[in-house]
């Protein structure tokens, strides 16, 4: 019985130990169980701070991207979908290097890529990290459960798309083989 008091004292100091530990790494990056998607914000590629609170009242497609990946073309029908919805969807385009090395540019090199090869005029960020403890904010909102209240979603290859609704709250998910002109996706833009 001794035994079993001592056994439940250090599950209970490890699973309250546990989530301070958890809490404390979210918050160390700015991040709490309470975020907000309108409470992020990202560095463009050009150098602007940008809000994710200037996108309330639109529908926002996030997507991992690389210039030297197999869905590299995905960028024209980015660009397509951005057209088409230029009132109701803002696409947003995270350059990261984290899969597979295939964005190895510099953030001005990558811009003329996705200018001269696709014409992308939709936003793109700075080159970011996904994996690991750099792992932008943005991502990690996006990937747990418990800041965006919907799912955890694992990242393992370039353009995974994730569909904010105009609420800032994630509808969707998509992985890299889904098109971004697929009805899954733009029937969910209204």
């Amino acid at each position: 019985m001794k035994n079993l008091v001592y056994i439940s004292l250090i599950l209970s100091f490890v699973i309250f130990s546990s989530s301070f530990i958890w809490k404390k790494n979210f918050t160390e990056i700015g991040l709490t169980t309470s975020s907000s998607f309108y409470e992020l914000s990202f560095e463009s590629i050009d150098g602007n701070n940008i809000s994710l609170s200037e996108f309330k009242g639109k529908n926002v497609l996030i997507v991992n991207t690389a210039s030297r990946c197999g869905y590299t073309r995905q960028y024209n029908d980015l660009q397509k979908l951005q057209q088409a919805y230029p009132s109701d969807l803002v696409v947003i385009g995270f350059p990261c290097n984290d899969f597979g090395s295939q964005e190895k540019g510099s953030n001005s090199q990558i811009l003329e890529f996705c200018q001269k090869n696709f014409g992308v005029d939709f936003l793109l960020s700075e080159k970011i990290k996904i994996k690991g403890k750099e792992c932008h904010p943005i991502f990690t909102w996006l990937k747990s459960k418990s800041l965006n209240g919907v799912s955890e979603n694992q990242i393992s290859w370039n353009f995974n798309k994730f569909l904010i609704n105009k609420q800032g709250e994630l509808v969707s998910y998509f992985p890299s083989n889904v098109k971004p002109l697929d009805e899954t996706i733009t029937t969910q833009i209204n």
